[in-house]
């Protein structure tokens, strides 16, 4: 594995972690913070769930190819 990819792991983390603690807050809050902050801007707010979109599909392949080795 290279840098480059354990850089992206990371970051895929990080943005599936904001991602879940956003939909926890929407789940026992009904409080969407991602538009709370991102409200007069709704292609900002496209682009961070589409982050995190490509993020999870990240990190399930990793899991897959990674699982494939095992």
């Amino acid at each position: 594995m290279n840098q480059t990819q354990d850089i992206l792991a990371i970051a895929s983390k990080i943005v599936l972690i904001v991602g879940a603690l956003n939909w926890g807050l929407v789940g026992a809050f009904d409080f969407n913070l991602v538009q709370y902050i991102f409200s007069p801007y709704t292609f900002l707010e496209k682009i961070i769930y589409g982050t995190v979109g490509l993020a999870g599909l990240f990190t399930l392949y990793r899991m897959i190819k990674l699982e494939g080795r095992a």
